[in-house]
């Protein structure tokens, strides 16, 4: 079984930039930025001295049945619709339910629900909290609401890893198609956390960018000036299938999962391990999967929040597993950081830049310096070049790394 080759064959996804898949990687590829003032959107009446987050470019709920959308949580709606687009674009795959799953992970959950209904409680009683709330506010009820949707009956999975969630959601994904109990997986993550609360608790925490100029320009991942991440929502969904299954039905392949590499640093709840030996750990992992060796991959798509410490320690270990000439890029300078979404988010573009021999500018840098200490070969600019084999790392709190490799296929 472990030689099943793992293709992907379907593409959703709702994000700051976008409705859909194509539109958030026209609107990436363009520089465009999905940074938003919030103080009177998700965000109002909040007093918090950083209302600077990146929304989803539309509101999920409005592309979903009116009832439907009301039972649901944000992040559940963002999911359904990433998994819908996702769905379609595999073609609607005919596989038997006993051989398709359900992997949606996600760093918190129904957040708002909880907050919303902790409110609805304290100020009017208990007769008025919605009976839905448990199932809204599960981490658990975006991957079961696409397995009920979708009939996947070989198992419905929720990682729950901070940042690094979407990413291993893949990353089992691949696991499940490979090791033969299911020829089909829908996978990705989602989230929508853009609330007082989190906002407050990351401010605290001081991991959010402060900056005072053009909103658009508060994320700047490898700027010698950075100084922190901008919160972002949205959901990503891969359909994952077996090469097999995939040209049995004659799909379009997107490109080949080749590996994924999973490791711990075992160091800091929220610190990454300075000698960046997990992160390093995750990237080979990923290229011994792949069988491939490190000159063998394109460019790297950096985890890089835009945090002093996060920066740092990811440039080191890309450099020591790929020294500092390979080419990198940053594109939550565009989109913020979308937690549990981000690594399906990153994941996505990773496989469209395989399939379009295409590296995505990292916004905000043609202005700033990138820092000269961490030594990258920073892409500030679309830069068309074969990508045979493109690297996407996501790390997150509690120093859980992922890298996912795609490669094009043959």
């Amino acid at each position: 079984m472990a030689g099943i080759e793992v293709v992907v064959t379907g593409l959703g996804a709702i994000t700051p930039l976008g409705a859909d898949a194509p539109s958030t990687w026209a609107a990436l590829l363009a520089g465009e930025s999905g940074l938003r003032d919030e103080a009177k959107g998700l965000l109002a009446d909040a007093e918090l001295p950083i209302t600077t987050a990146a929304s989803m470019a539309v509101d999920p709920a409005g592309l979903l049945r009116p009832v439907q959308a009301r039972q649901l949580d944000r992040s559940q709606q963002a999911a359904l619709v990433a998994a819908a687009e996702a769905w379609a674009d595999a073609g609607g795959p005919q596989v038997d339910g006993e051989r398709l799953a359900s992997a949606i992970g996600t760093g918190i959950g129904g957040v708002r629900t909880l907050l919303q209904q902790d409110d609805v409680l304290e100020r009017d009683g208990v007769r008025k909290v919605s009976p839905r709330t448990v199932p809204m506010l599960m981490p658990n009820g975006a991957a079961a609401l696409v397995s009920i949707e979708y009939g996947a009956r070989a198992g419905v999975y929720t990682p729950v890893s901070a940042c690094s969630s979407g990413a291993e959601a893949i990353a089992l994904g691949a696991r499940l198609i490979r090791s033969g109990e299911a020829d089909v997986v829908i996978a990705g993550g989602t989230e929508a956390a853009i609330t007082p609360l989190t906002i407050a608790g990351f401010v605290q925490a001081s991991a959010l960018s402060r900056y005072e100029g053009d909103v658009a320009s508060a994320s700047r991942p490898f700027a010698a000036d950075r100084d922190g991440f901008v919160l972002g929502e949205g959901a990503a969904v891969l359909v994952l299938e077996s090469a097999e299954h995939a040209a049995a039905r004659g799909a379009h392949v997107h490109a080949v999962l080749a590996g994924a590499g999973i490791a711990a640093d075992a160091h800091h709840i929220t610190a990454p391990a300075p000698d960046g030996n997990g992160q390093v750990s995750a990237m080979r992992k990923a290229l011994g999967q792949a069988g491939l060796t490190p000159d063998a991959v394109s460019h790297v798509n950096a985890h890089a929040t835009g945090t002093t410490v996060g920066d740092t320690a990811e440039a080191g270990a890309i450099a020591q597993v790929f020294g500092s000439a390979i080419p990198v890029t940053a594109p939550k300078a565009s989109f913020g950081h979308l937690v549990g979404a981000a690594g399906a988010l990153e994941a996505l573009i990773a496989v469209l830049s395989v399939e379009h021999d295409l590296i995505p500018p990292t916004r905000n840098l043609a202005d700033t310096p990138i820092d000269p200490d961490l030594g990258l070969d920073v892409v500030t600019a679309r830069r068309e070049a074969p990508q045979h084999a493109v690297l996407s790392n996501s790390f997150g709190f509690g120093g859980q790394n992922v890298s996912l490799l795609f490669t094009k296929r043959g």
